[in-house]
């Protein structure tokens, strides 16, 4: 995406863009006067302002080409049929639904089924993992990068520890926050990020969260994060945003790898713009 800008600056004026009329997020304007809080908040201090960086798992850490993230949604609609005796695709439209009214779809499982919350997440996540290859760049990168990383997920402990077993970068990772861990309650309920960071001691102030859901974003912004999205998200999701997503959504990037190497080195982060 053209436009870059280094973590020493994370200034930033207004481009031309209208919160009145939201864009999609390809095309966002700079950050605005209006929404200070990135802007200027490493300034002099470069990278040793950010001491954590928090990374979703599914669709940011790997790509969502490799298509991992649609064995898990196909996984869920098939327990669901089974669980209720329905037709494949009457299962997926109840899938759906819940998952725009719950946050995810085991919350609508747990709530309307009294679905035993590690049964549905022990076969939702019974995948072919070979299409995550290891990915040497995100490795490098993540050496490069100094500071405590995290991964935030709605996804469960153990398929987050086989992804990054996949992808070879486990060992840069010092904990691990998932949907257990947050009692349930999945992104992007605020009390789920007051846990995250009561859990881990995590200063919103001098952290980055990388996420492929814009919803997921609003919440760590409100608490002072930076906020990048990473793009393409998962298929079929609304990352367009509201009116307001000019403010929370920082940075855009299609290539974490690259924003990270850069962002390490101090300079503009790769593959991607302020949003």
């Amino acid at each position: 995406m053209p436009g870059k800008k280094g973590f020493s600056g994370f200034s930033g004026g207004p481009r031309a863009a209208s919160l009145n009329s939201p864009a999609p997020i390809s095309t966002l304007a700079a950050m605005t006067e209006a929404n200070p809080s990135p802007a200027g908040r490493f300034e002099g201090g470069g990278m040793a302002a950010v001491e954590h960086w928090v990374f979703d798992l599914d669709n940011t850490l790997y790509s969502a080409q490799c298509r991992l993230f649609h064995q898990i949604d196909r996984r869920m609609g098939e327990f669901i049929a089974g669980l209720l005796g329905l037709a494949y695709e009457d299962a997926r439209r109840l899938q759906k639904k819940y998952f725009h009214a719950y946050g995810t779809t085991l919350r609508g499982l747990m709530n309307n089924h009294q679905v035993d919350p590690s049964a549905y997440l022990e076969f939702v996540h019974d995948i072919d993992l070979t299409a995550v290859a290891p990915d040497l760049a995100l490795d490098a990168a993540l050496t490069r990068l100094p500071g405590n990383k995290v991964i935030f997920t709605n996804a469960s402990r153990a398929h987050a520890e086989q992804v990054i077993r996949a992808l070879g970068v486990a060992r840069h990772f010092a904990a691990i926050f998932d949907i257990q861990d947050a009692g349930y309650l999945p992104k992007p309920e605020p009390e789920t990020y007051d846990r995250f960071i009561a859990r881990h001691r995590i200063d919103p102030q001098r952290s980055v969260l990388f996420e492929d859901s814009v919803a997921n974003l609003k919440p760590a912004a409100a608490l002072g994060m930076t906020t990048v999205l990473v793009t393409p998200g998962e298929q079929g999701v609304d990352n367009h945003g509201d009116a307001d997503h000019v403010h929370y959504v920082h940075f855009v990037t299609d290539d974490l790898a690259g924003w990270l190497e850069n962002a390490a080195r101090g300079t503009a982060p790769g593959g991607g713009s302020p949003a």
